[in-house]
């Protein structure tokens, strides 16, 4: 386990007095980037390493693509210490492109694991030409939005506690 880790780890069990987003991973959740999204956090990039083809039909939305034999130069334009979620077909193309960040400087890279099917299993935001899903009237309603976090630091403490 990287440093960054152990210390996201200690920083997730202290006790929740201030509402925080939650910490980076390496390894990263849907729930953990779904969260980080709902608290409103710009400071992230999501990287799609799919197929073109795959990447029009449904991604997540706001998700960037550069094809995994394309990286880290399609990646140049990012700063090297911003934090970067990536996710490709499995798991195993999400961590061949998160090594190909790191090795290439990227200080922040996090493997989303489950990729597309994980996020839209937790029904996470989703676009392209195969959805016609709007994210809803809620979506830009501050109160709701609070409360659908809350219920998704809920089910995250309940993931927790089942481990």
């Amino acid at each position: 386990m990287a440093i960054e880790d152990a210390i996201a780890a200690a920083k997730d069990k202290l006790p929740d007095i201030t509402p925080t987003p939650p910490a980076f991973h390496s390894q990263a959740t849907a729930h953990e980037l779904k969260s980080r999204l709902n608290w409103g956090e710009p400071g992230l990039t999501i990287l799609d390493v799919r197929s073109h083809e795959a990447f029009g039909d449904r991604r997540i939305m706001g998700a960037m693509n550069m094809q995994l034999d394309e990286l880290p130069q399609a990646a140049q334009s990012l700063a090297s210490n911003r934090d970067i979620y990536v996710y490709g077909e499995n798991d195993e193309e999400s961590a061949t492109a998160a090594t190909r960040l790191r090795d290439a400087g990227f200080v922040k890279v996090a493997e989303l694991k489950g990729g597309l099917a994980a996020w839209q299993e937790i029904d996470g935001s989703v676009e392209g030409i195969a959805t016609n899903e709007n994210p809803g009237s809620d979506a830009y309603n501050v109160g709701s939005r609070l409360t659908a976090f809350s219920q998704e630091k809920e089910k995250e403490q309940r993931m927790e506690q089942q481990k």
